[in-house]
């Protein structure tokens, strides 16, 4: 099959070997980021996500955060390997902080009552197709990723450390930076267990 959107999104892989120097300078990497979100489709057109993007010193600190945050309930003797993992997300250029914004989910479901309990569900949704839209849009300049969620965790002093709105819900994080390492070969589960197809 030739498709340029299939042939974008195999480009599209789980990177936690990451370095500090970009492909593109720093201000071409945010504004792809937000064009991919912005693009990205919502329920009702929504547009719920919200994005905070971090480079350098200030992804190194939400990683301090996390690790100690993490150190509070890890056991000591299992520290040491949760710390590698933390700073191989420290090790890229930046991360991006997904948002849902729950003043948005609310002012819907006053708007369209009938659908009151989807859109929480549809925010969500939202939520991963930004989160897939970036991670794609960044592969697809050979720039490397992974989707971390150490949310509730690390919620209220990211909310501190950034001036982060009570009503942004944190939903995931998505450390990014060069491809140190290549990627291995991926694995498929048989086509037979996820897909039916009639008429």
């Amino acid at each position: 099959m030739s498709n340029a959107l299939i042939t974008a999104i195999k480009k599209r892989r789980t990177q936690y070997s990451l370095g500090r120097k970009l492909p593109l300078p720093q201000a071409e990497v945010e504004a792809l980021i937000k064009e991919a979100v912005r693009l990205a489709p919502s329920a009702f057109n929504s547009q719920s996500s919200r994005i905070t993007i971090l480079f350098g010193a200030q992804s190194d600190k939400l990683w301090d955060i996390a690790k100690a945050e993490l150190r509070k309930i890890v056991p000591a003797d299992g520290f040491a390997k949760t710390a590698e993992k933390l700073e191989s997300f420290a090790a890229g250029a930046g991360t991006v902080l997904f948002y849902e914004d729950q003043n948005s989910v609310k002012e819907l479901q006053k708007q369209f009552p009938l659908y009151a309990d989807n859109f929480p569900v549809w925010s969500e949704q939202a939520s991963g197709m930004a989160q897939f839209a970036v991670w794609a849009a960044l592969a697809n300049v050979n720039i490397g990723a992974s989707l971390q969620h150490y949310n509730p965790l690390i919620d209220s002093e990211t909310a501190k450390t950034w001036a982060i709105p009570d009503s942004w819900k944190l939903r995931a994080q998505m450390p990014f930076g060069a491809n140190e390492q290549p990627f291995p070969e991926k694995t498929f589960i048989s086509n037979a267990v996820r897909f039916k197809t009639f008429g």
